[in-house]
């Protein structure tokens, strides 16, 4: 009578550890993919340190569209005034007649190399409307200290892109902020009268991979031919412009 109860005991305890194997939280967290640990990993060997992805950075963008925040298309563009790295000043109502270009720049955004590195995107584009009435202006709204800040980091990067066009600096942000810039590349075209005509990407591509229509391009061409654009907002993709921080000192470094 002793054994088999001493047995019965052996088969309980038996069970309920059976139970434990199979029931455990490890094991329900590993059916359940929501509860698993984060185990992304990038395996194209590159530095992704300090870069945002685009997608993320589309999302943001999307959901941005239509904001009442920064410039809006059919209005009267921002007025401003930059100087650029060779210490030219650039007034936007002193263009009044021509049709501009902005694109929001960033020499250290992988987004910007996409652009002026792997592909000529930006230069090709200028080459296209040179002598058209058409001026592009790259706008470094990147504060001091942050990513791809500095007259002379952009002097050399401007160089070595080939870039025949301006990069103005705008380290305190103002500029970025009254035309709601959140990426690099973000662009603007401005039409002869003064007005926004279009916003958004610089093609249909994506983080990685330029597109096959390129939508400032084909804005531009429109508004010389005296047509509407048919195209008047899209979403950016890039990088995250790099204002400064609240109470940071927008003050360069000596």
């Amino acid at each position: 009578m002793k054994s088999m109860r001493l047995f019965s005991g052996v088969l309980a305890v038996g069970a309920i550890a059976l139970a434990g194997t199979f029931f455990s939280p490890a094991a329900a967290m590993a059916d359940d993919p929501a509860k698993q640990p984060d185990t992304h990993k990038h395996n194209d060997g590159a530095d992704h340190k300090g870069h945002d992805h685009g997608d993320k950075d589309k999302k943001k963008d999307t959901k941005k569209m239509g904001d009442a925040k920064g410039a809006k298309i059919g209005e009267a563009a921002p007025e401003f005034t930059l100087t650029d790295v060779d210490g030219k000043t650039h007034k936007l109502s002193d263009y009044k007649g021509k049709i501009v270009v902005l694109e929001w720049f960033n020499p250290e955004c992988p987004a910007i190399l996409q652009h002026h590195e792997k592909a000529k995107t930006f230069n090709d584009m200028y080459n296209d409307f040179k002598g058209k009435d058409v001026v592009m202006i790259a706008v470094n709204s990147s504060a001091a200290g942050k990513q791809g800040a500095g007259k002379e980091l952009n002097q050399k990067m401007a160089k070595q892109f080939g870039m025949e066009y301006p990069v103005a600096l705008d380290e305190d942000g103002t500029v970025g902020h009254a035309y709601g810039a959140t990426n690099t590349p973000h662009c603007f075209v401005i039409d002869k009268d003064g007005k926004l005509a279009y916003k958004g990407a610089i093609d249909n591509g994506k983080f990685g991979k330029n597109g096959d229509k390129n939508y400032v391009k084909q804005a531009v061409e429109q508004l010389l031919k005296g047509e509407t654009v048919t195209t008047p907002e899209t979403a950016a993709y890039g990088c995250s412009v790099k204002y400064a921080d609240k109470g940071q000192s927008t003050k360069p470094k000596k």
